[in-house]
């Protein structure tokens, strides 16, 4: 499987940078995934759902070490050639 199409939508706030998706062979796309800051850089939060003991549960994530690596690379690269992409007054926002 793939990696065929990531899609960055920026956000201006502190510690949410932006949200993402991703499609799988360019027939299956999750949506939500979250780029935040975290104390050692931006990392790639998957989507989750809030239980009803106020925990969250992740409902769609990678399964490997290796393919979790993979997807956090292709989507911090598509995060960092979109924010290249933004204008400087939008860049210093973001």
């Amino acid at each position: 499987m793939k990696i065929t199409e990531v899609r960055i939508f920026p956000k201006a706030e502190e510690k949410l940078k932006a949200y993402a998706a991703i499609t799988f062979d360019s027939v299956f796309v999750v949506h939500n995934l979250r780029i935040v800051k975290g104390e050692k850089g931006l990392m790639v939060c998957m989507p989750s759902r809030k239980k009803n003991d106020g925990t969250f549960k992740d409902i769609a994530h990678p399964i490997t070490n290796e393919f979790r690596s993979e997807l956090e690379k292709v989507v911090l690269d598509a995060y960092e050639k979109k924010l290249a992409e933004a204008p400087a007054t939008e860049n210093q926002t973001i």
